[in-house]
């Protein structure tokens, strides 16, 4: 089984290369993440044209999350139990979904924003709720967590710390929010950079941050022990970052022996 993961960035004017990703890449299941989009407006029938069934969730012109799958779509959930809100109003962050007998949810986690800002105390927030949600379901099987998490894990994953010592994704507390939903069983499938020595999967639009490879890993994949042990191979697809209309994101990429 091959399961990807990306953050698209606005899935219509990127459905191009999301039909190539799918065309070339033929995961059996793809999370998509920030498709800028409600559920009703996503282009499915060019999706499911290609063999895919298709589970999205979205509520407007920001975040958005969507499953599509070739080996089967059930029991699919929309949103986190008891999700918070944000200045009252639900954000499409989160899609659950058994597909080929794996249990998957893409994620799009807060922004954060900065780290005074009311939008850092949501990202926490909805960081504790989506450890509950996991702890209630990592046991039932394969079970995975893909997407991404607006969180650099370590130093190492951002290009140069030093430039990010003030900014949100690599504060502490957001990162203790990981390692506590890493406590409850799931491990960092950590990717293969296939070029170069860090894995990283988002990159700056800004012209030379991706020939420079001036990037992040925020773009994650967490996944229980029958999960992780079935991973044959991982890697990061930066061919997706390159060439006309890229999202700033490159797909995740996850075989696996099931």
């Amino acid at each position: 089984m091959r399961i990807a993961t990306w953050n698209v960035n606005s899935i219509i004017p990127r459905l191009p290369r999301v039909l190539e990703f799918l065309e070339q890449s033929a995961p059996d299941v793809l999370c998509l993440q920030e498709l800028k989009n409600t559920t009703e407006k996503f282009p499915a029938a060019e999706v499911e044209a290609l063999g895919y069934e298709v589970a999205a969730y979205g509520l407007g012109r920001w975040n958005g999350v969507g499953i599509v799958s070739r080996v089967g779509l059930s029991d699919v959930v929309r949103g986190l139990p008891d999700e918070p809100s944000f200045e009252g109003a639900a954000e499409a962050r989160a899609i659950g979904a058994t597909c080929g007998g794996v249990r998957v949810w893409s994620v799009y986690v807060p922004n954060g924003r900065e780290p005074d800002n009311p939008h850092y105390a949501y990202k926490l927030e909805w960081l504790k709720t989506l450890r509950s949600m996991a702890a209630a379901e990592l046991s039932a099987g394969p079970f995975a967590i893909l997407g991404d998490f607006n969180v650099a894990p370590a130093d190492a994953d951002v290009w140069d710390i030093a430039v990010f010592t003030e900014s949100t994704h690599v504060t502490p507390p957001e990162r203790e929010a990981l390692a506590r939903l890493r406590k409850l069983g799931l491990t960092d499938v950590f990717p293969r950079p296939l070029k170069y020595d860090h894995p990283f999967t988002y990159w700056d639009y800004r012209a030379g941050n991706f020939p420079n490879n001036k990037g992040m890993r925020i773009d994650l994949v967490y996944g229980n022990t029958p999960f992780t042990d079935a991973v044959t191979d991982s890697y990061v697809d930066r061919n997706m970052r390159k060439g006309k209309g890229p999202s700033d994101h490159a797909p995740i990429v996850v075989d696996l022996s099931l």
